[in-house]
Formats: structure tokens, C-alpha cells, sequence
């Protein structure tokens, strides 16, 4: 269904959505310098690292830089999201490999009944942000459009080049909006279309998967936005 020009099918408003999120994080991807890229606000900070100064257990990444990752757990805000997948009939042991994390860890979450209590989660470099959004999508493409066969991890040669970082990153967003655009009504409706390893991708239909790949596209930019921000008024 088409009004005035505006599409109001699935698809249409999905990619509509994409496509001005996507208007509005090029304007603020503008002029990024490396120093602002991998400018580290707080000490400890979560960001890209030669391997051999990496500070997390599980930083990952196919050369010489890495992305910092920390210990499996599940965060305070996922707790909905776990108890979702339970009662939605996917099994505890599901869950807690597509989290990385115990059975004993998942069997504790659904007991939980009080109000989460928000983790102390890490501060993050514009370079992390960047490079997380850069693998979840080559991953996500990897195992929806691609071989399906390729590790994710190995997927992104992160780089200390805030240049080449975001070049490299908007190639792979026009592939990814491509493909999408292609879909069929019974692809967005296929259970399992992308088969992307970490997480529920395999359990959903594909346009659950591509809602939630909008939402991840548009809160870490959000997020790379207010960094930029807190970089220009640092001195006062």
C-alpha cells in the first residue's frame, strides 16, 4: 500500500526507518578524527586495542586490533527479554548458549520477581560503538544473505582509522540495505531466515530480526551522537 508516496507496508516502513536514521548518523559521523574516535572519557573504558594490550577476556577480531568484550553474563535490562524467549517455549538451555552464560545463570533470571537493578555496564569509545554495529551486521548479513558459514568474529579487521573505520561501515550498510530491499513478504515472514549464531535469529521470522537490527542501528548511534557531543564541550 502506497500513500502519497509513502509506503506503509512492512518492508517499506522498516527501510523508511532505516533510511532516516541512517540520513541522521552520516550528518553526525562528519569530520571524525582518530583522537575523538578512540577518546576514552572515563577511565576503563570499553574501546578497539592492539591484541597484545587488549584488557577484556573475550576481545575478539580477525588482525592486530581488537574489540574489547568482557565476561558472559546477562545485563539487568535483558531480564524481560530472557523470561520473553521462556515463555515464548524456548528452552533454558537455548537461552543460555545464545547468552553464553550457565543454565544455573538463566534458571536464576527467571526466578528473579523484583524490579532489575541497572548493571554497572562499561563506558564505551566512539570506536567500540562503531565497530559492535560494524560486526553485528557483517554477521548478521554473513549468515541471512551470505554463505552462512563465515565465523562473525572474524568478519571485521577493526582499525584505529576513524576514516577508514566509518568508510568500511557504510559500504557494508548500503549491502545490508540491498539485500534487505529484496526481501519477500514470506522471507519477512520465513522462521530462521538468518541463521546469525549469537542470539534468537534462528527462533524468529525475519522481519522480528530486522525491527530489532533498526533499533540496535539507531540507539548506538544515538549513543555515538551524545559521545561526539560530550568530545566538543570536554574543555569546560
Amino acid at each position: 500500500m502506497e500513500i502519497s508516496g509513502i509506503r506503509t507496508d512492512r518492508l517499506g516502513l522498516l527501510i523508511d526507518q532505516f533510511d532516516r536514521a541512517r540520513e541522521m548518523a552520516e550528518v553526525r559521523l562528519r569530520g571524525l578524527g582518530n583522537e575523538e574516535y578512540l577518546w576514552e572519557p572515563v577511565p576503563d573504558c570499553w574501546s578497539i586495542r592492539r591484541r597484545a594490550e587488549a584488557v577484556t577476556p573475550r576481545a575478539f577480531g580477525p588482525g592486530e586490533w581488537v574489540l574489547d568484550r568482557g565476561a558472559p553474563d546477562i545485563p539487568a535490562n535483558e531480564y524481560e527479554e530472557v523470561a520473553r524467549q521462556a515463555a515464548g517455549g524456548m528452552s533454558v538451555a537455548k537461552i543460555a548458549e545464545d547468552w553464553s552464560v550457565s543454565v544455573e545463570r538463566v534458571e536464576e533470571i527467571l526466578r528473579f520477581t523484583g524490579p532489575p537493578v541497572p548493571d554497572a555496564a562499561p563506558v564505551t569509545t566512539i570506536a567500540w560503538r562503531l565497530g559492535h554495529l560494524h560486526f553485528c551486521f557483517a554477521g548478521t548479513w554473513e549468515w541471512t544473505f551470505g554463505e552462512r558459514r563465515r565465523e562473525p568474529m572474524s568478519l571485521v579487521d577493526f582499525t584505529p582509522s576513524a576514516a577508514a573505520a566509518v568508510e568500511g561501515f557504510w559500504t557494508l550498510m548500503d549491502r545490508w540495505r540491498s539485500s534487505v530491499a529484496a526481501l519477500t513478504d514470506d522471507q519477512l515472514d520465513t522462521v530462521g531466515l538468518s541463521q546469525y549464531p549469537y542470539g534468537s535469529d534462528p527462533d524468529e521470522p525475519f522481519v522480528s530480526v530486522l525491527w530489532g537490527s533498526n533499533l540496535e542501528f539507531i540507539h548506538h548511534m544515538a549513543e555515538i551522537a551524545l559521545l561526539r557531543d560530550l568530545w566538543q564541550a570536554r574543555s569546560t
